[in-house]
């Protein structure tokens, strides 16, 4: 629908409905509307909508697959939307990540789509920034920067859980968002169970 496509070209380009409003010279509840599939622009605020988002009229429209410039440095590359598996279940196994319960395809806009998975959230320890039932745009690595997001795997039969990863001395807490949950401190031979799925990049509203 053209209210997604517009709502996500915007996001990609990290503008708020106010700033998107105030470039194109617009109220803000005009945006919200569009946004919302309440109304939608004539084809001249189409087409500098697509300029102003570093896209073409033809992808908000849903005519061609959107490219939306996204900054990397100094540099600005522009990826197409790719589809991206989106799984139930994250478990490892066999030096080798298993994935369970297929729930089909969601699109992103990533550089190499084969590095990336969709996790379906579930439970609601990462409460109240991210919910049960959200997407997580997950890029597969076996690292994590202390401080980031993450889901990791834990224990011999361990399901993966999507938690912020803190080094600690020589421990490693996961931490969830949610005050109602406890912190799991992992030390000593217990580092060995832990495996590490990939880095969050992204979260969605979608399930």
């Amino acid at each position: 629908m053209f209210s997604e496509r517009l709502k996500q070209a915007r996001k990609s380009k990290k503008f708020s409905q106010a700033e998107l409003s105030r470039l194109l010279g617009v109220t803000q509840q005009a945006v919200g509307k569009w946004e919302t599939g309440r109304s939608t622009p004539d084809p001249g605020t189409v087409a500098r909508l697509a300029e102003i988002l570093g896209t073409t009229a033809d992808a908000l429209l849903g005519l061609q697959q959107p490219e939306f410039t996204q900054p990397v440095g100094d540099h600005f590359v522009s990826y197409g939307e790719s589809p991206i598996p989106v799984v139930g279940t994250v478990r490892a196994g066999y030096g080798a990540l298993a994935f369970e319960e297929d729930y089909g395809t969601e699109y992103a806009c990533v550089k190499d789509p084969s590095s990336y998975f969709y996790l379906v959230v579930k439970g609601d320890s990462m409460e109240p920034r991210i919910s049960d039932g959200d997407l997580a745009l997950v890029h597969r690595q076996s690292t994590l920067e202390n401080g980031e997001l993450g889901v990791m795997v834990y224990g011999t039969d361990g399901e993966g859980t999507l938690k912020k990863y803190i080094r600690r001395g020589n421990a490693v807490v996961l931490h969830p968002f949610n005050p109602d949950y406890e912190d799991l401190v992992i030390k000593g031979e217990d580092l060995d169970h832990l495996y590490i799925a990939g880095k969050v990049v992204e979260t969605k509203t979608k399930w």
